[in-house]
């Protein structure tokens, strides 16, 4: 081939790669970064036609801070286990910064093992993600359903899927750097508005108490009226401090999104709970920043109760989106209760928070039928 001659792609296959390239090109602009390189992934696996398909960004401590797969179900994922550490092809691959092209991977000396569960792979083909002379990450693909393994052509593709990935990398950095800089100065402002606030209203909680302590003896009705304003005084001092804490955006759904935040909450409580807890998540449109922390907050609510309240040997976790809603389900299959059991489980804050951004919560439950909170949001 000459040197400045393209690549001899089918003109269908080309425009397939185009409209890729574009999709890739335009979500990267919406999305998070692991909703992003879940589609260069799955673009990836579809295009060259692997069976399977994974991007790896790895971190400081050996593992990777992102990792995104094709072709396993959350169920054969539950069964490898942990996230892969930085050994083995993946580790030699982000150490040596160059593509790896292999007829059977079992057979590379730098193959080392992999666990119990995890599916047989043979051909292999994976490329290295640059940002200029670092490798920030790598993208693979196993097992060609077509016979005759990955050719250099599927090397030249992936290696443009790789760019991509950089790119999407390098966008979030900077989005993030940016996004991060904007929540310091804003939390600022806000622990500026809270000292001036709280600590006034502190204030003349501490003077009125004083006030109502030296009255009780000699003017005890004067005393009581003190006493009211007390109460006022620190309900109006709590209501504000949870106006603020409200607006905090939990940084992992910056990093995540509403739906990867949600899977890794409900891995942790189900390593921590003796109950069976389960994840599943229908694929969602980007999502206003006000809806995924009222949803998150609410879910997170819900869980709290069905894990300490319920006595349930399973709680379940969905979200699903359909016709414009999002819908959040958090069942479990506990004592239940009834309604006037219901104090302490912060129902009212619950559906209080559902409200605020448009939605609707709704309770089911009864005694020894399990409980049902279900979250329903137009976006």
């Amino acid at each position: 081939m000459a040197p400045d001659a393209t690549p001899d792609v089918s003109p269908d296959r080309d425009e397939i790669l185009q409209a890729v390239s574009s999709a890739v090109l335009a979500v990267t602009r919406h999305l998070s970064v692991r909703e992003v390189l879940q589609v260069i992934v799955r673009s990836a696996q579809r295009l060259l036609d692997a069976r399977y398909a994974a991007l790896g960004v790895p971190d400081d401590d050996g593992s990777f801070a992102e990792f995104v797969a094709e072709g396993l179900t959350d169920k054969q994922w539950d069964a490898i286990g942990p996230l892969p550490r930085q050994h083995g092809m993946l580790g030699a691959m982000l150490r040596e910064g160059t593509p790896a092209r292999l007829p059977d991977l079992r057979e590379d000396p730098r193959f080392e093992w992999w666990p119990k569960a995890h599916p047989v792979m043979k051909d292999f083909l994976g490329v290295p993600i640059r940002d200029g002379e670092q490798v920030v990450g790598i993208i693979f693909l196993a097992n060609k359903r077509k016979q005759g393994g990955f050719t250099q052509e599927d090397q030249d593709l992936l290696t443009l899927f790789a760019a991509h990935a950089a790119i999407a990398l390098a966008n979030a950095r900077l989005y993030e750097s940016g996004r991060e800089l904007a929540m310091l100065e804003e939390r600022n402002r806000m622990a500026r508005e809270l000292h001036d606030a709280v600590t006034q209203k502190l204030f003349s909680l501490r003077l009125t108490a004083q006030a109502a302590a030296t009255m009780l003896e000699t003017a005890p009705a004067k005393a009581a009226v003190e006493l009211e304003r007390v109460q006022r005084l620190a309900g109006e001092a709590l209501s504000e401090l949870r106006a603020v804490i409200v607006e905090l955006r939990p940084a992992e759904l910056d990093r995540h999104g509403l739906a990867e935040t949600l899977r890794k909450h409900v891995r942790l409580l189900d390593r921590l709970h003796a109950s069976e807890v389960t994840f599943e998540c229908d694929e969602l449109p980007p999502l206003d920043p006000p809806v995924e922390v009222a949803v998150l907050r609410v879910a997170q609510e819900a869980l709290h109760n069905a894990l300490r309240h319920s006595n349930a040997a399973r709680v379940s976790v969905g979200l699903a989106y359909e016709d414009g809603k999002l819908t959040m389900t958090v069942r479990d299959d506990g004592d239940g209760f009834e309604q006037a059991e219901s104090r302490g489980l912060g129902l009212v804050s619950m559906r209080d928070r559902a409200e605020s951004v448009g939605g609707v919560m709704t309770v089911r439950s009864a005694r020894g039928e399990g409980t049902t909170v279900r979250v329903e949001v137009g976006v």
